[in-house]
């Protein structure tokens, strides 16, 4: 699995591909907007320049003081939510991420404080270690029907439709996979 810090070299390097610009030509394009906070920078760069939240996210923090930061709190992140109880729960996060990486390189693996998000041109699936023995998956599969396996999310989380509970990495089959795929090409 790539580092954080490999993760953000290879979305600097991608960045002129996929947004038309260079890091460079953004951090002039969020100078010039004299905006000070990683949310307005955000919001301008998704909403004026049609830049997708992760790269959006990646020119933000640059723009106010460089993306190590990013990485070492991305890293702190996830670490927190797999320490104490959790922390044997860590081999499941790792291989959905690995599942995930596979997809392309539009993946974007988001850290927040409880959960990770994983997001292409929006929100496809998250991971949350949600008990001391149990990773849940969360997917958005609009149309899909709930079954023994997949449940419908109901108050889990409201960004997704379903979801999977998974107690050791190999409920990490090639029927979860599916749903992740699947998740992944309808964002």
């Amino acid at each position: 699995m790539a580092s954080p810090k490999d993760m953000t070299a290879t979305m600097v390097a991608n960045l002129k591909a996929r947004t038309g610009k260079t890091l460079a030509q953004w951090l002039v394009v969020t100078k010039k907007s004299g905006l000070k906070k990683h949310g307005q920078i955000v919001k301008l760069l998704k909403g004026q320049h049609g830049v997708t939240h992760g790269y959006a996210n990646l020119v933000a923090h640059e723009s106010l003081g460089g993306v190590p930061s990013v990485a070492s709190s991305s890293v702190d992140l996830v670490a927190t939510q797999y320490a104490g109880k959790k922390a044997d729960l860590r081999p499941i996060y790792d291989a959905l991420i690995d599942v995930v990486s596979k997809f392309g390189r539009d993946v974007e693996v988001a850290p927040k404080k409880a959960y990770v998000s994983l997001r292409r041109s929006k929100q496809f699936a998250l991971i949350q270690p949600s008990t001391a023995t149990r990773v849940d998956v969360g997917f958005v599969l609009k149309g899909e029907a709930a079954g023994k396996r997949l449940e419908a999310s109901g108050s889990f989380n409201s960004m997704c439709t379903h979801r999977v509970r998974l107690g050791t990495k190999k409920d990490v089959n090639a029927e979860l996979k599916k749903w992740l795929k699947e998740a992944y090409q309808a964002s």
